[in-house]
């Protein structure tokens, strides 16, 4: 008999085309030493890991999601960093939007409530631009990219040879007029 499929989950703040275009156009002026660029498809915001989850558990994280009540906003991405012991290289920005801050927060209260184990770390706003870097010569500039958001993602890690491939499986718009 064979294992039921399980999926490796996560929830993003996915970039529209323009938005990529710019993030993947920021992340080429960073001057690496050393580490493994993240493809351009792959650019996002990470609100909350979920790893592996069976079928019912991507129906718990749909679930979850369909819950989730935050309004639009911006992000302006203009600084570089480097997260020393994941050995990762990002691009990420200056002062939370508090309406960020609520999304995560109450994303990640509704997935305590259907029960899904998800990345307990703190969010830190960040796009991954390059993994395995084991230095990085700060401070270094980028042009700044606006990203208007006004949905988050529920998106699928799939395994391949030529490595991961990040898969939209749903969406969520933000609203307007939201009174948390």
């Amino acid at each position: 008999m064979t294992a039921p499929r399980r999926a490796r989950l996560f929830f993003a703040l996915w970039p529209g085309t323009a938005e990529r275009r710019a993030l993947a156009a920021a992340a080429q002026c960073v001057t690496l030493e050393d580490g493994r660029r993240v493809p351009p498809s792959n650019l996002h915001v990470t609100l909350a890991f979920i790893g592996a989850v069976d079928a019912p558990g991507q129906a718990a994280c749909l679930r979850a999601a369909g819950r989730v009540e935050a309004e639009p906003f911006a992000l302006d991405v203009d600084r570089v960093g480097h997260f020393p012991r994941a050995r990762v290289a990002w691009l990420g920005i200056g002062e939370q939007p508090a309406a960020l801050a609520t999304l995560v927060a109450t994303l990640r209260a509704r997935l305590a409530e259907e029960a899904v184990p998800f990345d307990p770390r703190p969010f830190r706003c960040h796009v991954t631009l390059a993994r395995e870097v084991v230095r990085l010569a700060l401070p270094q500039r980028v042009p700044a990219v606006h990203w208007p958001v006004t949905e988050f993602a529920l998106v699928e890690s799939v395994t391949r040879a030529a490595g991961p491939r990040y898969e939209v499986r749903a969406g969520w718009l933000l609203r307007t007029g939201f009174r948390g």
